[in-house]
């Protein structure tokens, strides 16, 4: 059978030599070569298109079914359908065919299903729209002071541009995602026409009320004269911008963390500005598309919306204010009085009558609890029955070494003595400092000493000398050196 490269040295020598030769060096019959010559068309173009089948449709009696199925539910995989037809038909079909299924549902999905969804490319002009979101940055796997540090980053991507920045936070609540915006606005120097999020429940109002935005992200908006945009349910492509900068500015941080040679920071504001770096040097290559959008920001206001949120809650008879579904202890001089709680993204301060009188951690998540002992220590020592069943006894072990002391005058004094024991040593670690009562606690749990309230106000005195701990150190033999340098064929 004569090939295309054939054919072409035949076109090459048939000006030069006579047909005979010409076929000859090009390995054919001359007949075959003045065919070639006359149409002029490769061996490849004259072949006929293979449009029959070579072997029998092992589906044809069953594609009506399959069709049916595919009707009703489109996104039905061929592997699912092939085992239906293999449970159905017991015997008749093989493993091995399920790639004829599958192209034949695929040559029916591109002629005759149903219309797929079109993704429609945007053009973006500078300074229109800018796009926002949280993400999370497990996989990053960084630690502060040795120590787990889970956390998301609040991005914001301008989509012209690609100018990119962000900042730490610890859950998706309108305080981060305010405190973030404007940071990002304020670095900026100006504000885009559109803001684009996600449906987020900081931003967005999912009930079915009418209302389009929360109303704290609606006075957000209004304070800087922007617009807000949200995505449809289900369609993070119209977040595309930002989305695919999740990708790329974690890949970015995973591999700058690498060159760092370590994933440990010595605190948050150490992490962030590792992070301002990494932006910084993300941003270079953007400079050019960068400028032309900042010509058509529009100018800041003239100052800062305060990113914190104000509630006003009553202190309970259990000295507990309820703050975004978590509990939090204040003191219990407080009881039956209003506060304001003032929730910033990472802090919770406790206001009475214009002063702060609290400043608390931030909780994350729901249902969660964080109570302070020396809220509350005056009134339990007064009644320590109430200590065994408290609902958060849990949270008055300030570290394990008073947990150990708690057991261990359980087991020697009993439940009810042990107790009042424990709640006379937390009060004295409130009023003399917790740091101090926890070294006496050490020292008497080491040193195998009665441990008592009595004993630990007395080393916990402030003339009294710091307890010390005996730490004892068995000698080592040096002859052991002698051994692992002594070749063992010389020892025997």
């Amino acid at each position: 059978m004569v090939n295309d490269q054939q054919v072409k040295r035949l076109w090459q020598l048939a000006g030069q030599l006579s047909l005979e030769i010409a076929a000859a060096k090009s390995g054919m019959d001359p007949k075959t070569a003045r065919k070639y010559l006359r149409d002029r068309r490769l061996p490849s173009e004259m072949r006929g298109k293979h449009t029959w089948r070579t072997r029998p449709d092992p589906f044809a009696d069953v594609w009506e079914q399959v069709q049916e199925l595919l009707s009703v539910e489109p996104g039905l995989q061929a592997k699912t359908l092939f085992e239906h037809l293999q449970q159905a038909h017991p015997g008749r079909f093989s493993d091995g065919q399920v790639r004829t299924l599958r192209r034949r549902i695929s040559y029916w999905r591109a002629t005759e299903g149903p219309p797929r969804e079109v993704f429609f490319a945007q053009e973006h002009r500078p300074g229109e729209l800018c796009q926002s979101d949280f993400t999370h940055c497990r996989e990053l796997g960084v630690t502060i002071d040795g120590q787990a540090f889970p956390h998301l980053i609040y991005h914001f991507v301008l989509s012209y541009s690609n100018w990119e920045t962000g900042s730490i936070c610890y859950s998706e609540t309108f305080e981060s995602l305010s405190e973030g915006l404007q940071n990002a606005f304020w670095q900026l120097g100006g504000v885009p026409r559109e803001h684009r999020t996600d449906r987020m429940s900081a931003a967005v109002n999912n009930l079915c009320d009418g209302k389009e935005f929360t109303q704290a992200y609606e006075g957000l908006l209004r304070h800087y004269r922007i617009g807000g945009q949200k995505i449809q349910a289900g369609q993070a492509n119209e977040n595309g911008d930002v989305e695919q900068r999740h990708y790329r500015f974690k890949q970015a941080a995973d591999q700058a963390l690498m060159m760092r040679g370590s994933r440990d920071f010595p605190g948050v504001a150490a992490y962030q500005m590792f992070l301002d770096k990494l932006f910084t040097r993300l941003n270079a290559g953007r400079r050019e598309r960068y400028l032309e959008e900042a010509e058509q920001l529009r100018p800041l206001p003239e100052q800062r919306l305060d990113s914190v949120r104000r509630e006003r809650v009553r202190v309970s008879p259990g000295s507990l204010v309820t703050v975004h579904r978590n509990c939090y202890s204040v003191h219990s001089r407080l009881i039956g009085e209003m506060v304001e709680a003032r929730i910033r993204p990472d802090m919770v301060e406790i206001w009475y009558s214009d002063r702060k009188v609290e400043e608390l951690p931030r909780l994350r998540g729901r249902s969660k609890h964080r109570i302070d002992y020396r809220h509350i220590i005056d009134w339990l020592v007064r009644k320590p029955g109430a200590f065994e069943n408290y609902r958060y006894r849990s949270d008055l072990f300030p570290t394990s070494w008073f947990r150990l002391a708690y057991d261990a005058l359980r087991e020697e004094q009993g439940p009810k003595r042990g107790a009042q024991e424990y709640l006379a040593i937390l009060l004295l670690a409130a009023r003399r400092g917790e740091d101090r009562v926890e070294g006496a606690v050490r020292f008497l749990l080491g040193s195998q000493q009665r441990l008592n309230a009595e004993e630990t106000a007395r080393l916990t005195e402030d003339n009294a000398p710091a307890p010390v701990t005996t730490i004892a150190i068995d000698p080592v033999s040096l002859a052991i050196f002698d051994d692992l340098l002594t070749p063992a064929d010389t020892a025997a």
